[in-house]
């Protein structure tokens, strides 16, 4: 499975006019707290149930707090099928570390 910084992600999403699905697997309140703009929220016990709504040929970074939610989804969708799979390293965490220091934490 391939890793994302928040840095990379941040400079991929300001140059490129086609962005990848940012697939946030946090849980709701979780993500209503604090997210990265043009997130989707699937929490993880639904991504179990809905992959197969998703594309398997889109490129996606899947998100989560810390990153460790988010590197078992992204094993199982490559288990799935799908071939442009990346996880953000640190999840919103190192987000808020690193790109928006403005982002809420818990």
């Amino acid at each position: 499975m391939d890793q994302i910084t928040p840095s990379e992600l941040k400079a991929r999403l300001d140059r490129d006019s086609n962005p990848p699905l940012l697939l946030d697997v946090r849980e709701p309140i979780e993500f209503k707290y604090c997210r990265i703009d043009g997130s989707l929220n699937m929490p993880m016990n639904e991504v179990f149930l809905k992959a197969d709504d998703l594309d398997p040929d889109q490129e996606t970074v899947v998100i989560c707090h810390h990153g460790l939610r988010s590197a078992q989804i992204a094993n199982f969708l490559i288990g799935k099928g799908f071939r442009h799979v990346v996880n953000l390293q640190g999840g919103v965490a190192a987000w808020a570390n690193t790109v928006d220091p403005h982002m809420p934490t818990y």
